[in-house]
């Protein structure tokens, strides 16, 4: 803390760009609020390490700039054998902060969920289609705008490698079990795991996160007493823990946290089933309040919902093709009868999305969305996002 403190209202970029205060501290740096002190534009500068894993860390950031909902690179300046990388700044925070802040708008709005949600899944996507995967997604490194734009951030511990030997990347609420490493069903220990499929798992968690405030499980381990009723009964896990979510919101997230990672929702089909679901929320106790999304976007709803994208299949085969040790008690039967009931045998194409660099004069993204929002009252019960908080709140709609 004394380091960061020390280089307050220091200035730096050729004495352009003073930092002005202290907007975090974690692991792999310091981060400042930076201001121009020509123009008064305002920067997160992240301090970093010099380090193999920062160096990659800006690789990357820079190469995925660009997109809509990917925070912003500016540039990188290296000053007094420091290293300071200079991105945009939301002065709205992280999305943990949007869910967690009293009142709490987005938890349980049916339309703030669809409107966020598929954002994430479009700035993760284009990271996959890039051959990057993120390996740290939670709601503290999901930024928000005053448009309630998402921007995801911090490629601290991203990756282009398609398999991954390092385990336990991540926050311990929101990684895979087969990012945990340990061992397959009668085939030793893992190799390595599908850092694909290990994104789509915490966006699962993230998605809970949105409609009912809270996280499923403190670890995906059978360590976890709550993870462990889930891969003993799945069918009868959601409803009884989270008895605010509809059932199609249900079967979603069956998909979504199958333990084969190989039968595994696809993003593209992830992203079809969220634009198309009914309701996040059973329907009958919500009752409804003023929009809180910006009115002048609330005419690209449709449009951003019905997006035009080149067909093609949904479903490719993963690496990793094995159900894991945790799995247990949770036979073939019941894996076949979640995946069967929710997928039919003739699968569907599902749209392909696609987004294109920046230099590419095809790319063009679109605006968003419309809302309302829940009525709620809260009984205590466990977890609150992010890995930092231990006790939290359990949502049900009245």
């Amino acid at each position: 803390m004394l380091q960061a403190q020390s280089l307050l209202y220091n200035l730096i970029d050729n004495r352009s760009i003073q930092l002005i205060s202290i907007l975090g501290i974690g692991a792999y740096g310091i981060v400042y609020l930076g201001q121009n002190v020509f123009n008064g534009q305002q920067y997160a500068v992240k301090l970093l390490t010099h380090t193999n894993a920062s160096r990659k860390e800006v690789e990357i950031h820079s190469y995925l700039s660009g997109h809509p909902n990917i925070l912003k690179f500016e540039k990188v300046v290296r000053e007094n054998n420091r290293t300071f990388m200079i991105i945009e700044y939301t002065p709205e925070g992280d999305l943990f902060g949007a869910i967690t802040k009293p009142g709490r708008e987005i938890v349980g709005n049916n339309d703030a969920i669809r409107h966020v949600f598929l954002q994430i899944i479009d700035a993760v996507h284009y990271c996959h289609q890039n051959n990057i995967f993120h390996r740290d997604l939670k709601p503290e490194n999901i930024m928000l705008d005053s448009n309630w734009t998402v921007k995801l951030a911090d490629f601290g511990l991203a990756t282009t490698h398609q398999v991954s030997d390092e385990f336990g990347c991540g926050s311990t609420f929101y990684f895979s079990p087969e990012c945990q490493g340990g061992t397959f069903r009668n085939h030793g220990r893992i190799k390595g795991y599908s850092t694909e499929k290990n994104d789509i798992w915490s966006l699962g968690v993230i998605l809970i996160n949105l409609v009912a405030g809270r996280n499923p499980w403190k670890q995906a381990d059978m360590l976890n007493a709550t993870f462990a009723a889930y891969v003993r009964h799945p069918r009868h896990f959601f409803r009884k823990i989270l008895p605010c979510i509809s059932e199609d919101l249900e079967a979603i997230l069956l998909r979504i946290f199958c333990l084969n990672p190989a039968l595994r929702i696809s993003l593209p089909e992830l992203r079809f089933h969220i634009s198309t679901c009914p309701s996040f929320v059973k329907q009958p106790s919500i009752t409804t309040k003023n929009t809180i999304l910006p009115c002048h976007i609330k005419h690209n709803y449709h449009n951003f919902l019905h997006k035009s994208f080149a067909p093609q299949m949904y479903y490719s085969e993963s690496i990793t093709q094995t159900v894991l040790q945790y799995a247990e008690n949770y036979t073939d039967d019941e894996e076949r009868s979640i995946y069967n009931t929710i997928i039919p045998e003739k699968r569907p194409c599902y749209p392909q999305f696609n987004y294109y660099h920046t230099n590419d004069k095809t790319y063009n993204p679109s605006l968003i969305s419309s809302d309302t929002s829940s009525s709620i009252e809260s009984t205590s019960y466990c977890s609150t996002p992010g890995d930092s908080i231990n006790c939290g709140q359990l949502v049900f709609f009245t």
